[in-house]
């Protein structure tokens, strides 16, 4: 984990209440796809975790939707303005287990990491078959078609509307692949349909809502097969085999 300034480059709405913020700064603490950073917002106590859309040697690609006071001050903020973050944080995915044909699979803004996994499954092997399934409520909130196609994978978009791709759920289009293992994020409902869905092996990124994000509070701890685990400091990537999942509240 370092704690470091960083100089927003673009901060722009790409889609409904979603917004795309380039940040330049240190990247050298992020190490694989799946981790997050940790926002401090001035006038607020809590800092605001967001998983990392794109990383490279220059900065961070964000991708965040407007739900509250904190991500509405950001959607505020110019380009030139200066923000405080926490990197690193997290385990993130294990590409070196994709296989030939992974799929991948991202319900709203789990879109986003989703992103950084195919980007390191490509580089990794250029030949990978990899196909990515896109979840959304409706075609005003799609993201991130453009950036997926540019890549090069087989991309896939589920609308609960219908209005576009295949209407209904993204574990619809799961059922009627074949893959050799799976990447996932998004909401807990998404996340429960996946793993009734899945055929083989797989990894998921867990949403829980954090406190401080390094693992100090416990407050967003899960049981698994090998006893309780932070989700912000051992996970939020999780391997199939060790998540017991508990009856929704």
């Amino acid at each position: 984990m370092k704690q470091n300034l960083y100089t927003i480059a673009e901060n722009n709405c790409i889609a409904k209440d979603t917004y795309r913020m380039v940040l330049k700064g240190d990247t050298s603490a992020n190490t694989r796809p799946g981790q997050f950073v940790n926002i401090e917002i001035p006038g607020l106590y809590l800092r605001r975790p967001i998983s990392v859309c794109d990383c490279c040697s220059e900065g961070y690609t964000l991708i965040y939707k407007v739900v509250g006071k904190g991500s509405e001050a950001l959607s505020k903020m110019e380009p030139g303005a200066r923000l405080d973050l926490l990197t690193g944080l997290g385990n993130g995915f294990d590409v070196s287990k994709a296989g030939k044909k992974p799929v991948l699979v991202g319900g709203g803004l789990g879109s986003a990491p989703m992103y950084a996994v195919a980007k390191a499954i490509r580089a990794a092997d250029p030949d990978a078959e990899i196909t990515v399934i896109l979840g959304f409520n409706a075609a005003e909130e799609i993201v991130l078609v453009k950036e997926f196609e540019e890549l090069g994978v087989k991309l896939e978009i589920a609308t609960l509307d219908g209005s576009a791709g295949t209407k209904g759920f993204v574990t619809d289009i799961m059922k009627r692949l074949d893959y050799s293992n799976f990447f996932t994020c998004g909401p807990g409902p998404m996340a429960r349909a996946v793993e009734a869905t899945a055929k083989t092996s797989g990894q998921y990124s867990l949403e829980e809502r954090m406190g401080c994000g390094f693992g100090a509070c416990m407050g967003c701890s899960i049981q698994t097969r090998s006893g309780n685990k932070r989700v912000c400091k051992d996970g939020p990537v999780f391997e199939r085999e060790e998540i017991i999942w508990q009856t929704p509240k």
